[in-house]
């Protein structure tokens, strides 16, 4: 029907031009960002999926963080529980050398001395080893109990739940104990025994001391092993969480991501509408001239 008041034609090609370019700037948008969903309005239930794994993600990154920062507070403490292997190795040495018949008082007393350094060294080592300020070997019960000396607990997931309890705190009080029992000089958290610089100043005294020392070096040896049995736990909780991020990632990018070849195409279809759109507009509005050839 030829009307002037209601061009039909004209309309339909306007509202589909108007499609043409919603859809044309959604393809551009998404191909300027790379992103599928930047608005709710692309898909709503896509961005609430992909932003609960985009937040699991971020906790397991810093999930990861933690443990990796727990590996080297355990590896601090390891280290320097391994020069006091090395020490207390040292002093049995001195003990059982002293303990021989051929020793002479003036070889003991010489002996003693050198033991009496390395027991000041092991003091040195038990109240001084830090990891970011903080001590680790300390024992209970002073003014600065060391990290090691009670439970600690190890964040390693973005969940409430996903956490890794160890607890030192009697392998350190079992090596402190047996240490201050081998070398009486020894002070941890300023505690220590009574009578120091006498362990192997006699053949008598030094052949008692060498049990003594050998049963510190066991107890050193278990603070040791559970230390580096945690930190291999933890480093499998790293390689674990490390997957499982890397899938979460994957899953996010197929939820947010854009197909630049699907969108390209839809892109060209949609600017190649719009042409054509615009070209039958202009000709439908001609239409309405075509009233005036019946009044002539």
């Amino acid at each position: 029907m030829l009307s002037l008041h209601t061009n039909a034609a004209a309309l339909s090609a306007q509202n589909s031009i108007s499609r043409t370019q919603s859809s044309l700037s959604t393809s551009m948008t998404r191909l300027s960002t790379g992103l599928r969903i930047n608005s709710a309005m692309d898909d709503a239930a896509g961005l609430q999926i992909a932003t609960r794994l985009k937040t699991q993600t971020s906790g397991m990154s810093v999930a990861m963080r933690n443990t990796q920062n727990s590996i080297s507070l355990m590896q601090t403490s390891e280290g320097a529980l391994d020069e006091t292997t090395n020490i207390l190795n040292r002093m049995k040495d001195l003990a059982t050398q002293a303990a021989d018949g051929s020793s002479t008082t003036a070889d003991q007393t010489a002996m003693q001395k050198e033991f009496n350094s390395l027991s000041d060294e092991l003091s040195n080592i038990f109240n001084n080893t830090k990891f970011g300020g903080t001590t680790l070997l300390q024992k209970a019960g002073g003014a600065a109990p060391g990290k090691l000396s009670a439970a600690i607990t190890f964040q390693i997931g973005a969940s409430t739940g996903e956490t890794l309890a160890a607890n030192f705190t009697a392998e350190l009080t079992q090596a402190s104990t047996d240490i201050l029992a081998a070398a009486t000089g020894f002070k941890d958290n300023g505690v220590a025994g009574a009578a120091a610089g006498a362990e192997i100043s006699t053949a008598a005294a030094a052949n008692t001391s060498i049990d003594k020392l050998a049963t510190a070096i066991d107890s050193v040896g278990a603070l040791r092993s559970k230390l580096g049995a945690v930190s291999n736990r933890l480093d499998h909780v790293y390689n674990n969480l490390s997957n499982i991020s890397t899938n979460t990632k994957n899953a996010t990018g197929r939820i947010m991501d854009v197909d630049f070849a699907s969108e390209s195409a839809t892109m060209t279809s949609s600017q190649m509408l719009l042409q054509a759109g615009t070209a039958m507009l202009k000709q439908s509005n001609s239409q309405s001239s075509l009233v005036l050839s019946l009044l002539q």
